[in-house]
């Protein structure tokens, strides 16, 4: 069914808003006047100071850095940069390794952090130094442009490198939706390359060429998708109104939480294997605001299946439709998932199908979920192995006896091993010739990192976002307490006698959401230096969010608020009944009253 012709485009997308510019809140403006990304944060980087102003920072995010200072030292303050790279699908070639070890260690604070992502970050570099680290990733054909910012960010994808052709698709067009949403503007090249182009085209971008994302990304239907924007076709001057996340998975692999992207496409084959097309959700996302209601987390929904032939333009339809609707007034409520909710699925198709042009088909049944982190060794189907590498939450160090960093680095310099970034903040290796094995375990071994049988099930499972010191969101702990945590909870398990209990735990230092807490099965959002928010019921396949069940735990009352949660899951659990299930089919209010005449201790499974 098509649709009758498109009326015209409204004014706003063929000259400058009407809206007169003092009218618009101060981000938008900002980002008009900033002449695609350049402005001040030209002027800005070459002042004596050691960090840059507010405006030329909100910029500077764009480029894929955030500007940050070291919240426990007294004095002025010590801006430093944390660079955030762009890893479509996760992949990191060994010379991008050698790169970004190297530098980390001359212009950083010596160690990596691996993201929830698929990406790593650098922390502690100096202003002065910003240019060199960005140039040199630039020219290996890597990139940090819109690792942040209102537009695209890292596209994700299982991280499991089989070679079957749907793991294959997966992959490949995770690369293809990079391409196909990069900020085009000069600036980058500019800023950092003195407007020279880079030694190397970006890898991602070469082995999907065949597809002229260039060409399709311009394509103009004539339906108000394209703008008339020679610079920036898609994004226009003023971007998205907030962050844009899309996920690529097969069916049955929810390795990355597909359900917390603005956009999360599934990979649908025929029985021969060959690409058919694409499901489509659409409206996830993390970030809520604490004591504001009407800020959530939320699951995304299902749209319905795409041919492949389709697929660029329909993406490009969800962006532009985001794009002219979402709210740019409240930034707070600027996330796609906003325009879903607000809309409703079924009106938020057709406002997509109104720039699309045609219908868009009804969700084909697919496997259901499950979830796998891919650590450990495993056969990649083409006589190959790949092994995931656990970090906890995701820091790449050397630090005493455990030198995670120089173990990657030997392995990379021995094997010449290409990586994946993986979504739980762990690295896998891939493409290992079997008689290998060995020689990386030994390695591992040797710089006292830890088999994967030592590391404890709840530290496999579990993510913390970074929080103290660097952020400047973090309103408390969460990767340096995190640990602490896990030990507590498996002490609490032991007791009660569930110490084979596998529960998905996550926490963060702040609201906004970076290690997904809403989705796992009993999580910690931080509100304040010692006080934690406790969330529960989300799905160990990560299909649904949590609730919050309580709104403030104190740090040193864990144990006893978590007690009387699990002593009642051990009396009235269903046979096989995971933690998230439980506690997600009882609810809040049966687990308060239950909790009220609990006496601690009386309780074993």
């Amino acid at each position: 069914g098509l649709f009758p012709p498109p009326p015209p485009p409204p004014k706003a997308q063929q000259e400058p808003p009407a809206t007169p510019l003092k009218s618009l809140p101060k981000i938008e403006q900002l980002k008009i006047t900033s002449d695609y990304l350049r402005r001040p944060l030209v002027e800005q980087l070459q002042t004596e100071e050691i960090g840059i102003s507010k405006d030329a920072y909100q910029i500077l995010k764009y480029h894929g850095s955030y500007q940050q200072n070291n919240r426990e030292t007294r004095g002025p303050k010590d801006y430093q940069f944390m660079l955030r790279l762009k890893q479509p699908a996760g992949e990191l070639p060994p010379d991008l390794y050698r790169l970004l070890d190297d530098l980390s260690a001359k212009h950083g604070q010596g160690d990596l952090r691996a993201t929830t992502r698929q990406c790593f970050q650098m922390h502690g570099i100096l202003k002065g130094d910003l240019k060199t680290v960005i140039a040199s990733i630039m020219n290996i054909g890597s990139s940090t442009v819109g690792a942040c910012g209102d537009v695209s960010r890292n596209v994700m994808t299982t991280p499991a490198p089989f070679a079957s052709k749907d793991y294959q698709y997966a992959r490949e067009y995770s690369k293809v939706f990079a391409e196909l949403f990069k900020p085009m503007s000069p600036a980058f090249s500019e800023i950092w390359l003195d407007g020279e182009k880079a030694a190397s085209v970006e890898t991602w971008a070469k082995e999907v060429a065949h597809h002229k994302v260039d060409e399709a990304m311009r394509y103009d239907n004539g339906r108000g998708v394209v703008l008339n924007d020679a610079t920036e076709p898609i994004y226009g001057d003023r971007y998205l109104p907030r962050k844009f996340k899309i996920g690529v998975t097969v069916p049955g692999d929810n390795s990355l939480d597909i359900y917390t992207n603005d956009i999360g496409v599934v990979v649908v084959c025929n029985d021969d294997g060959e690409l058919e097309g694409f499901n489509v959700m659409v409206g996830g996302g993390m970030g809520r605001t604490h004591n504001k209601e009407n800020t959530f987390a939320r699951a995304a929904d299902h749209m319905g299946f795409v041919p492949k032939e389709d697929i660029m333009e329909v993406l490009k339809a969800i962006v532009a439709a985001q794009r002219d609707h979402g709210n740019r007034d409240v930034r707070a409520n600027a996330r796609m998932k906003y325009l879903v909710h607000t809309l409703g699925i079924d009106n938020f198709k057709k406002l997509v199908e109104s720039y699309y042009g045609k219908e868009i088909l009804p969700w084909r049944p697919i496997a259901e979920w499950k979830y796998n982190d891919w650590m450990g060794w495993w056969e990649q189907g083409d006589g190959k192995l790949f092994y995931g590498q656990h970090i906890d939450n995701g820091r790449v160090k050397d630090e005493g006896d455990f030198r995670l960093k120089s173990a990657i680095r030997a392995i990379v310099d021995k094997y010449n091993v290409h990586s994946i970034m993986s979504p739980t903040q762990s690295i896998i290796f891939r493409d290992i010739d079997p008689k290998d094995k060995e020689g990386i375990e030994s390695i591992l071994r040797e710089h006292g990192v830890q088999p994967l049988e030592e590391v404890d099930p709840l530290a496999r499972l579990s993510m913390a976002c970074p929080a103290l010191p660097l952020c400047g969101l973090a309103q408390g702990e969460a990767e340096r307490i995190m640990p602490s945590y896990i030990e507590r909870m498996r002490t609490l398990l032991n007791k009660m006698n569930l110490s084979d209990e596998e529960i998905l735990m996550r926490m963060t230092g702040c609201p906004n959401g970076c290690a997904r807490p809403y989705m796992a099965e009993l999580a910690f959002v931080g509100d304040g230096a010692k006080t934690y928010q406790v969330w529960l019921g989300g799905s160990p396949v990560l299909t649904r969010t949590a609730w919050p069940f309580m709104a403030r735990m104190d740090r040193d009352k864990l144990e006893e608020t978590m007690e009387p949660i699990l002593g009642m899951f051990i009396e009235q659990r269903m046979e096989f009944e995971a933690f998230g299930d439980f506690c997600h089919r009882v609810g809040a209010e049966k687990i308060e009253e239950y909790a009220k005449t609990y006496v601690p201790g009386s309780v074993k499974a």
